[in-house]
């Protein structure tokens, strides 16, 4: 038996060499195989359909009859910042992930704008395309100043909100970011190169989740080729300029129900904003949670899950 014990354990240290090496030395298989079997788990398929001349890259997955559930990422991000809560969600509802364009697989032009308003007509066409009249929205960061513009823009069409640490109102812009970019003129949330993307994941989580080198070297990758492109759009994101350039004196019109979630070590977007949506939206309930950064869906995607499954059962 001693043997036998001893012959598994070397194999399974073997093993685990084997596919540590291969982590490293084919770090884009690597990635590609362990993002599939993570969406799998959470019960995700990968899909595309074109929009307004974007090509859209969505996953999906979930069989509820319901209206669906839509995520939306934030700056920077792409659909599988959502893969790993959705395997929490997809038991319960159809859930649609989509990456907007100008991020991850879909399409990405210079010659567009990307301001929220835009990207939020963006987000209606995708959701007409598919044949999606009414939907409960999900967004964090960015995209959640996109589904907060949307659900201003069309109120019928939006069941319920789920913010995570939501862009869009002026007391969030108060935060380290903000301090950051104005003192050293350099944005913490832009890598040009692949070395520079590490930072970026411990500057918006304060308890990230263990990541392979694959996959972070991949996402460092895609991130310095992004580089031009985000730049401009971070820059029409702040242009005063824009349509609506904060949500500040809108959201009191938003009728739809909705959990505001925020994590009170957030560095990215200040979590005492979430007051402002407690006092002045007139359906909104608030979840801080305790030593979460920007991205309760990553850091706590158990916890963010339960707080939203409870958040939908006391609205149906």
């Amino acid at each position: 038996m001693r043997r036998a014990l001893i012959v598994i354990a070397v194999l399974v240290i073997g093993l685990l060499a084997g596919l540590t090496a291969f982590d490293y030395l084919a770090p884009h298989t690597a990635a590609r195989i362990g993002i599939d079997m993570e969406r799998s788990r959470s019960g995700l398929a990968a899909k595309q359909i074109s929009v307004q001349g974007f090509d859209i890259a969505y996953l999906e997955g979930g069989s509820s009859t319901a209206e669906p559930l839509i995520l939306v990422h934030g700056f920077g991000a792409d659909k599988d910042n959502f893969t790993r809560v959705a395997g929490q969600l997809t038991p319960h509802y159809h859930v649609i992930i989509p990456d907007l364009p100008g991020f991850g697989d879909s399409s990405k032009s210079e010659r567009v704008d990307y301001y929220v308003a835009t990207q939020a007509e963006r987000l209606h066409a995708f959701a007409q395309a598919l044949g999606v009249k009414r939907a409960h929205f999900g967004g964090s960061s960015m995209g959640g100043a996109i589904v907060t513009t949307y659900a201003f823009k069309y109120p019928d069409a939006t069941a319920s909100l789920w913010l995570l640490g939501p862009a869009g109102l002026s007391k969030a812009y108060d935060s380290e970011l903000d301090k950051r970019i104005a003192e050293t003129g350099k944005n913490p949330l832009l890598a040009q190169t692949p070395e520079e993307f590490p930072p970026i994941m411990e500057f918006v989580m304060s308890k990230p989740p263990f990541f392979p080198y694959s996959v972070k070297r991949v996402l460092g990758e895609r991130a310095a080729a992004d580089y031009p492109l985000h730049a401009r759009i971070f820059e029409q994101l702040n242009d005063p300029n824009q349509p609506n350039p904060t949500l500040d004196g809108l959201i009191k019109d938003i009728p739809a129900p909705t959990l505001v979630v925020w994590g009170n070590e957030d560095r990215a977007l200040n979590f005492e904003a979430a007051e402002v949506y407690k006092t002045e939206m007139p359906n909104a309930e608030v979840v801080i949670m305790d030593g979460i950064g920007h991205l309760p869906m990553i850091e706590a995607p158990r916890q963010s899950a339960q707080d939203y499954l409870a958040f939908r059962a006391g609205i149906q």
